[in-house]
């Protein structure tokens, strides 16, 4: 994008980006907010216009808008992500009259005039030489002098037209303030806050607010900074590595500096640079209370940091972090719950409930990581009778819901607590026994604020209602009853009238089930009378074991207790490098229903370990002499597998880990005699047998893991006797995408190097504080890494590149030392074949045995020369066993963002597997048409229905003639998914495997989700096919079509997922005309794959690389 904002402004094209500036990658991915981004571009020649809430960015877009119309100089509005762009707050709305008043509409005409037009052409974008480009360059000046008087006179008019007024640089404070910030974005109306609180105890500080940034109105900004100001602290919230200063800083010394040299300001002030709120940090009136702290210090900083422990180069300010300066009439709340399970979407209602009212303001802000579902969530909610300017999050909050009980086993959530605060706790115990249940720092916190305890079970009250397991309208409901924000039958009323609101789209049933629940809600809440007395014996939970490594133990063990914010610079790795296998400690225990096994059922098939997204079914065999220390619930069956007699078998399952999905429960095969609802595995309560799964956990552990070289590699049930190496991630339940992922690391996932691109599979699979990618008890595991979402195509060429050369590296260097270590170990080593896991554990074996050579070399001597030949041989022996690279993303990066990198990948030639997940649409980032979305699907871009095919990748792949190519549902066919995961890692060359993904983007029940991979295949939506060069090179046909031919209408298909029904209701013509289509595109191209399927090998383009 920056290539074409130069552009842009160089041809003075009006223009605005609205952007809600974020973080960019650097140590580490960051989705959050600061200004990173933003100033990377300041360069451009576009003005920057900054918004520092809601109500602003709402009103700086019209004025953005206004202002480049008349300058010609392109605009950026930027607001901080998050904190603004994903904040609820009352805003007063421009009606369309207002727009259409305040841009003038001979500008919008002149606008039009300058476009491309053959009517009266000319030519645009020429290249310059020399003689010319400079002084072109410097034309555009007056343009960009101009801009700060056309910004003010938009402002100007949008006042007149509002009553609401801006200022290009807006001061606030005391007038003769001695100590000033200056800054932009959201921290404004903190610093402000701050500034108000300081000066009403009798300190002199002031704001200074930088509207306009690009091009910077140096005059204005002189003006605002008072005379008397003997420090000012300029806040930027970006780092730039290697700068005298951080942007804003060095704009505001030359200002001040230029000023005091040209003899224009009588008075120098001292200027102070600091970095705050990098990664949506959060900013509070204490940490700037610091700051103007620091400015009164006998020597201030010229450099620091704020909101963060600097133990490394010590640039942190230190703050008072219980300050609390709120207005004592806002009522504020705290909600924690779990992603996904609709707290914060009631938060959302309560807030637009209570908003409406023209004498109540509201707002609130959602605090939550980027797993996919699972994470803790915490909503900040105020309301109060004034606006509400606080950007930044509660700090002692009147009301306090805990919405699932093992939250308060695993955080203090009572940090936000006050004296007099309300808790609701959603919990399993009554009132005579939750007491007792509670921690201990728990039970003492609450007597010691005097804070009042209420209970339900929601769950309970959900189901009655047949709801399930949704409980946010129950405990929106108790929310109302207790806080008295509201009388309560006004309350409930409000809350009735917001779900049918909401839901009536879902259908009347929904409705009402949804009514019930809030009735019954109010019946089933109690308050629990405290003893005056702690009763509890335990703390918080605490699932980090004694041996964990000690950076789990000290860091990441922080940041799973929601403290990270505490852990100071010198605890975190400079690089963004962390350790794998770090979400076995997390144990997060989401779900209050979880799989169980049934021995006396179960075939052992392995379909349900297969399947599950999140890799908490184990299965192992052994020898039944090992089941002499099992703890007595411990569950095991006699192995169904010919030639292994007297051995055991055992399915186990990781509750805590489990989500609840059922995925297992619909892939089980049998059910026992004449109970056809239930399986060999099923769904049932965790509570009350959970000390039992986890004595059975440490137990299954302690059992050998199945010698590689013993297993079936070729058969689903064999493969789920292999250790996975992705387990427990973040994934939504019943997750489409991480059973391949899964699936990969248990059969290459000891040698393997993953590139992965930005999306779903990134985002739980790289997010702190804990890593699916694990590592086997060897130290062996995928090495993995995640560049950018537009280069992980080439990303992963480049490993499998750097792979090639070590290799190379090391056989050579192997070589040369070939009579030294002993020819016979050198020409085995060198020779050997790496395909079967027995070639692999043979080949580790003499790599071994080599390294013990050269231990021995050494300690026998060697000369200067063969010490440094075997130094380097060491730092590349390992690659002796072959490498499996790997590039795994979505069909977003795939298809759409990433897809010319792709197709230089696979034209390469090289030896890389391609994974690609495919959901047909963004799924991580909300949901958006790519160009895998199928005809007629509605998605984010495509509210209409795609009213485009989906692309068909697989045939671009196979045109190149030397690509592996697969497309594999695993929900319909594991077996022909496992047969083309061992082919296209085995071909030398590049593999390109399609894997159907559902997803919760597809708006189905998740627990179908194998239902829908089956009718995606049968319906000749997703055809299985594979394409393998090497039997087109043994003269057969490559083109395999492993899927039978449709005998289900697409419609079948089609009428189970959302985002084709949302058509139908909306506009049933056009779906029905698009359905039409789809079925003949569906038609259409089974015939051409049916076709391929009885070609000659003649027919199909030749790999060009073989003979060379």
């Amino acid at each position: 994008m920056i290539p074409n904002m130069y552009k842009i402004a160089g041809e003075l094209t009006s223009t605005v980006f609205h952007v809600a500036a974020r973080a960019l990658a650097t140590q580490g991915l960051s989705i959050f907010g600061d200004h990173q981004d933003v100033m990377a571009v300041r360069q451009t020649g576009f003005a920057l216009l900054a918004s520092c809430s809601p109500q602003e960015a709402h009103d700086m877009a019209a004025v953005a808008e206004m202002a480049t119309l008349r300058s010609r100089v392109p605009f950026l509005h930027f607001f901080d992500g998050f904190r603004t762009s994903h904040e609820l707050n009352t805003v007063e709305m421009l009606s369309d009259d207002d727009l259409r008043a305040l841009v003038p509409k001979e500008l919008v005409r002149e606008h039009r005039r300058r476009a491309l037009d053959p009517e009266h052409p000319f030519i645009r974008g020429t290249a310059q030489n020399p003689d010319v480009y400079f002084q072109a360059r410097e034309s555009a000046n007056p343009f960009y002098q101009a801009v700060p008087g056309i910004v003010a006179r938009a402002m100007d008019d949008f006042a007149a037209r509002t009553g609401r007024r801006y200022d290009l640089v807006e001061y606030t404070g005391a007038p003769d303030a001695d100590r000033v910030i200056v800054l932009m974005g959201s921290a404004v109306h903190t610093a402000r806050a701050t500034a108000a609180y300081l000066n009403a105890h009798g300190q002199k500080v002031g704001v200074v607010n930088v509207r306009l940034y690009r091009p910077l109105p140096t005059a204005e900004l002189l003006a605002a900074i008072p005379a008397t100001a003997q420090h000012v602290a300029v806040l930027d919230r970006t780092k730039e590595p290697g700068a005298g200063g951080e942007p804003l800083f060095l704009d505001v010394v030359t200002a001040l500096g230029e000023a005091y040299a040209a003899g224009t300001r009588a008075t120098m002030p001292k200027v102070h640079g600091g970095r705050y709120g990098l990664g949506s940090k959060d900013v509070t009136p204490a940490m700037l209370v610091g700051v103007f702290d620091e400015l009164r210090a006998d020597q201030p900083r010229p450099r620091f940091t704020v909101g963060i422990d600097d133990d490394v180069t010590h640039l942190s300010v230190s703050y008072d972090a219980d300050l609390d300066i709120e207005d004592p009439q806002t009522r504020r709340a705290v909600f924690y719950g779990i992603g996904s399970d609709g707290t914060v979407g009631a938060n959302k209602n309560t807030i637009k409930i209570l908003g409406a009212d023209d004498d109540r303001y509201a707002q609130g802000y959602f605090v939550y990581d980027s797993k996919k579902s699972g994470s803790r969530t915490t909503s900040h909610l105020r309301f109060g009778p004034k606006p509400i300017d606080a950007p930044y999050l509660v700090a002692k909050a009147d009301f306090i819901g805990i919405h699932h009980w093992s939250i308060l086993e695993n955080v203090d959530t009572l940090t936000f607590a006050r004296r007099g605060t309300v808790l609701l706790l959603n919990s399993p115990y009554g009132t005579e026994e939750v007491w007792d249940r509670l921690p201990q720092p728990m039970q003492e916190k609450i007597l010691a604020k005097d804070i009042e305890v209420y209970v339900i079970d929601a769950t309970a009250v959900a189901r009655s209602a047949g709801m399930g397991n949704r409980t946010n309208t129950v405990l929106q409901a108790c929310y109302f009853a207790i806080s008295g924000v509201l009388p309560r039958e006004e309350s409930i009323k409000r809350i009735k009238d917001s779900i049918t609101k909401t839901y009536l789209r879902k259908g009347e049933e929904v409705v009402k089930k949804n009514h019930a629940a809030v009735d019954m809600a109010v019946e089933h809440l109690h308050k629990v009378t405290t003893p005056g007395r702690v009763t509890s014996t335990h703390g918080l939970r605490n699932p980090i074991p004694a041996d964990a490594p000690e950076f789990v133990r000290t860091v990441t063990s922080v940041m799973m207790a929601d403290l990270g914010d505490t852990l100071p610079v010198s605890a975190l790795p400079v690089d963004g490098t962390y350790p794998s296998g770090t979400t076995q400690y997390e144990k997060r225990n989401v779900s209050e229903i979880v799989a169980e096994w049934d021995p006396e059922t179960c075939i052992q098939c392995g379909n349900c370990s297969i399947v599950c997204p999140h890799g908490v079914i184990r299965s192992k065999f052994y020898a039944p002499e090992l089941l002499e220390n099992a703890p007595a619930g411990f569950r095991s069956a006699e192995l169904a597998a010919a030639g292994l007699p007297d051995t055991r078998y055992t399915l186990q399952v990781f509750a805590e880990d489990c989500t609840g999905c059922g995925l297992c429960t619909e892939a089980c095969p049998v059910s026992p005699l004449g109970q056809p609802h239930r399986k060999a595995i099923n769904l049932s309560p965790v509570l009350g047998r959970l000390e039992q799964e986890k004595e059975n956990i440490e137990f299954f552990e302690t059992l050998p893991q199945n010698n590689r070289t013993r297993v079936d590699f070729g058969t689903v049930r064999g493969t789920q006797f292999l250790e996975p190496l992705f387990e427990f991630s973040g994934a939504c339940s019943g997750c489409g995408e991480t059973p391949y992922i899964k699936l990969l690391t248990q059969l290459f996932g000891d040698r393997a190097t993953v590139a992965n691109a930005t999306g779903c599979s990134s985002i739980y699979g790289g997010n702190l504080p804990t890593t699916p990618w694990s590592k086997n008890a060897e130290g062996r595991g995928p090495a993995w890494s995640n560049s950018l979402f537009e280069d992980n195509a080439e990303f992963g060429l480049g490993l499998r590149l750097a792979a090639d050369v070590h290799t190379a590296q090391a056989r050579k260097m192997t070589g040369e030392l070939r009579e030294q270590a002993g020819p016979e170990l050198i020409d085995a080593l060198l020779d050997a074949p790496q395909f079967s896991e027995s070639d692999f554990a043979a080949q580790r074996a003499r790599v071994d045995l080599l390294k013990t050579r050269l231990d021995e070399l050494e300690a026998d001597g060697l000369d200067e020369y063969h010490q440094e030949k075997v130094n380097n041989l060491r730092s590349v022996v390992d690659h002796l066993i072959r490498r499996s690279v790997w590039i795994v993303g979505g069909d977003g990066w795939a298809f759409d963002i990433g897809s010319g990198g792709l197709d230089h990948v696979l034209a390469s030639g090289r030896n890389v597997n391609i994974l690609v997940l495919d959901t047909e649409v963004y799924s991580n980032t909300g949901g958006q048409a790519s160009k895998a979305s199928p005809l007629g699907a509605v998605a984010k871009f495509a509210t209409a229905g795609k009213v485009t095919q989906s692309k068909d990748l697989a045939m671009q792949a196979i045109a190149y003639g030397n690509v592996y190519v697969a497309r594999v549902a695993m929900g319909a066919d594991p077996q022909q998914t496992l047969r083309a995961f061992r082919e296209a890692e085995a071909y030398d060359g590049p593999s390109l495997i399609l894997a159907y993904s559902h997803c919760i983007a597809h708006g189905i029940d998740m627990r179908k989700g194998l239902d829908q991979q089956y009718l995606a295949v049968n319906t000749g939506h997703w055809p299985l096919i594979r394409y393998n060069p090497v039997i087109r090179d043994e003269g057969g046909n490559p083109f395999l079509l492993d899927s039978p031919r449709p005998r289900i209408p697409l419609r079948d298909y089609r009428a189970k997922e959302l985002r084709f029904r949302m058509l139908q209701k909306a506009d049933p013509a056009e779906a029905e005309r698009l359905l039409a289509l789809g079925q003949e595109a569906a038609s259409r191209r089974w015939q051409s794959y049916e076709e391929l399927a009885t070609r000659g090998a003649d027919e199909f383009a030749a790999d060009a690389r073989k003979g060379l």
